[in-house]
């Protein structure tokens, strides 16, 4: 299955409209989800906040904000990014970022940057303890499954008790266990420092690559590493990330560009020519089995996403190799990942009356 995603990115724009409409638009066409990104290193919009916004006026789409876990209480990120999935009835994802200049840090006046190493182990720490705060809150409690006969103790909250090396937290959340069970965690894994924490704890992981070989050797090392630390590599969904600039409408992609790959820029890989030859690209590197899917942000974002969903996305629905509906309502099935089951589940029997 191939996996499109976009990013929704505006400079200076605060207004809840313009994102409304971009969102939208990605639903339009099919798309598994749009990302938000935010960063304490420059003004704008609350990313989660704006996304909150944008869910009670979306139906399908998947909703992913940048949320960064360096000088932020983990114990309030897990209930932010919960209360996302319930207001979005099921579509909420986290895309998992770091903190790492000292303008950053001075901000909050609490410490200095720490080396990326340690704000990545810190990461995946706040990965493990939102996991476990949304198993430890209250969850309706229904029969038992058929197959496993396993139930959950819906009626008591658990306690997490989790010490990481920086903070620690105690719980239970004070948010019922999201409709996802865990909402989906993304990870830009390009840099080696976030590349161990994506094959550990990331459901989507992303890859900027300016090659089809260079994005499959990324893959091949995460589902690789994944596997090492216990995971079903199954269980990873890598996209490639481009900046794509549609501008040229339908001429041929710019040499360097459409089957020889994207050019490295400032910005990182950037596809630049029109929607046909981009289809191609995605055809190609996902037929390969080089990536499991793209993520896309558009260089002019309305006038791209649009020639995406209407010329790209399109042309691949054409051909049969994208979907032309979804078939769930959720982030995790547009993605064909299983609800987590709840660490607190008990065994139990089915008793006849």
């Amino acid at each position: 299955m191939l996996h499109l995603s976009a990013a929704v990115d505006q400079q200076s724009a605060y207004d809840a409209a313009s994102y409304v409409t971009l969102a939208r638009l990605a639903e339009r066409g099919g798309l598994d989800f749009v990302t938000l990104d935010d960063t304490f290193a420059r003004p704008g919009p609350d990313a989660l906040a704006v996304l909150s916004r944008v869910a009670p006026v979306t139906r399908r789409i998947g909703l992913v904000p940048t949320v960064t876990t360096t000088h932020t209480e983990p114990f309030h990120v897990q209930a932010a990014v919960a209360t996302l999935d319930w207001v979005s009835r099921g579509r909420a994802g986290w895309r998992i970022d770091v903190s790492a200049t000292e303008g950053e840090a001075r901000l909050f006046g609490r410490r200095h940057a720490a080396p990326a190493d340690a704000l990545w182990q810190e990461a995946g720490e706040v990965a493990d303890v939102a996991a476990r705060l949304w198993d430890s809150g209250e969850e309706v409690a229904g029969p038992p499954d058929a197959t496993t006969g396993r139930l959950v103790d819906g009626g008591r909250p658990h306690p997490v008790d989790f010490q990481g090396t920086s903070f620690s937290v105690r719980g239970p959340s004070t948010v019922p266990r999201p409709p996802q069970g865990h909402p989906v965690r993304v990870i830009d894994a390009t840099d080696g420092p976030a590349r161990r924490t994506a094959a550990r704890y990331a459901d989507v992981a992303l890859v900027r690559a300016t090659s089809a070989a260079q994005a499959a050797a990324v893959r091949e090392q995460l589902r690789a590493t994944a596997a090492e630390f216990g995971r079903d590599p199954d269980g990873l969904r890598v996209l490639a990330g481009l900046l794509v600039d549609l501008g040229d409408g339908e001429h041929a992609a710019q040499r360097g560009h459409g089957g020889g790959g994207p050019r490295q820029s400032a910005q990182g890989p950037v596809y630049r020519g029109g929607p046909v030859d981009l289809a191609e690209l995605i055809a190609t590197w996902h037929g390969e089995g080089v990536v499991d899917g793209f993520h896309l942000t558009p260089a002019e974002p309305l006038r791209d996403l649009e020639r995406l969903v209407n010329g790209t996305v399109a042309l691949l629905q054409h051909r049969g190799l994208f979907r032309t509906f979804y078939p769930g309502s959720t982030l995790r099935e547009h993605l064909g990942l299983a609800r987590p089951a709840n660490q607190y589940a008990l065994t139990g029997e089915r008793h006849e009356p």
